[in-house]
């Protein structure tokens, strides 16, 4: 078997689906270390990834309002977690959201999903909350995956005071969050806790293996390749990345047993990374008899809904997504 698997990965080595026309063009813009991160820069790509916004642009005068808290999190170390609320909100009936944000587990901060938590409030009538967990290398596993439960469950545990409805929570992210989003939901169900209704996975990074198909196509090419996930895996795992000695809720596509899960919503792009670890963890879901929606977009690198928001693509991607999310959170 080995030397079948072998074999394969030799053949596709070189050869990768095409990018969409649209999307392609953006990939020239981009700095290189987004598409082929060494570990000499990381603190580059975190710099680059965890600027904060403007606020009063960021909300642009809409009815929005948000506080930050300060919530313990794994051994007792202290994360963040800022709660958006409409102004004026009192409804304990509607949903609740909690997204974590990506960046490969050593970069990105909550700010980045902040766009999309506002529309989701202002449409929705949602309470939606966004964590900034401890990143690797500093903080190694299993303080990510740790500090994201830590946070889920300060927010499911004060539903009543934020006014929204812990039955009707939706938990989700994009890349390094849609990982942590399906560790945390693990780890909630694992430990017999309360687990959200729904999960949002966003070209999830699910693997620290890096041995699929589509993990050996992109290399050198796209957005995130196989060498920036082996920086990003490693940096989370150490020496432990592609042992028998990680856990599930660090590398969920290790987890043989998905019973029990929420509905989910999983979705990647061709020609990105994630590709096939997306694709088999939606059959999993669905061999244990769960709710998986699966969307793979032709041409789409990792993250092209947010590089190229007016690809026709991205534009497609989106309101897919959308539909579901209003299936799950609209009043």
């Amino acid at each position: 078997m080995a030397l079948i698997e072998n074999r394969r990965i030799e053949m596709t080595a070189g050869a990768h689906p095409p990018f969409d026309a649209e999307l392609e063009s953006a990939l020239d813009a981009a700095p290189a270390y987004f598409t082929t991160l060494e570990p000499d820069s990381i603190a580059e790509f975190r710099v680059a990834t965890t600027r904060p916004p403007s606020l009063d642009e960021l909300i642009a005068g809409r009815p929005v309002d948000l506080t930050d808290h300060t919530v313990i999190g794994h051994s007792g170390g202290e994360i963040v977690v800022t709660v958006w609320r409409r102004r004026g909100h009192e409804r304990v009936a509607g949903g609740g959201v909690y997204l974590i944000h990506g960046g490969g587990m050593i970069g990105g901060s909550r700010w980045s999903v902040a766009p999309m938590l506002i529309e989701w409030v202002l449409e929705y009538g949602a309470v939606a909350a966004a964590v900034d967990y401890r990143l690797a290398p500093d903080f190694p596993d299993p303080v990510p995956v740790e500090d994201c439960y830590a946070g889920l469950e300060w927010f499911a545990g004060r539903a009543e005071v934020f006014g929204f409805d812990p039955q009707r929570l939706l938990i989700g992210g994009p890349s390094a969050g849609g990982g942590l989003s399906l560790g945390t939901t693990l780890l909630a169900r694992d430990r017999g806790k309360p687990m959200p209704a729904a999960m949002l996975l966003m070209w999830p990074m699910l693997d620290d293996r890096n041995e699929t198909v589509s993990a050996q196509q992109i290399d050198g090419v796209g957005i995130w390749d196989r060498t920036s996930n082996e920086t990003g895996w490693t940096a989370l795992l150490g020496d432990r990345r592609g042992t028998a000695d990680v856990s599930i809720y660090a590398a969920p596509a290790r987890a043989t047993d998905l019973k029990g899960l929420p509905p989910a919503y999983i979705e990647a792009g061709s020609a990105e990374v994630f590709r096939d670890e997306a694709v088999a963890l939606a059959s999993r879901i669905w061999k244990a008899g769960g709710d998986a929606e699966l969307h793979i977009w032709a041409g789409g690198f990792h993250g092209f809904q947010t590089m190229v928001p007016s690809a026709a693509v991205s534009r497609a991607a989106v309101q897919t997504r959308e539909s579901w999310v209003r299936r799950v959170l609209a009043p």
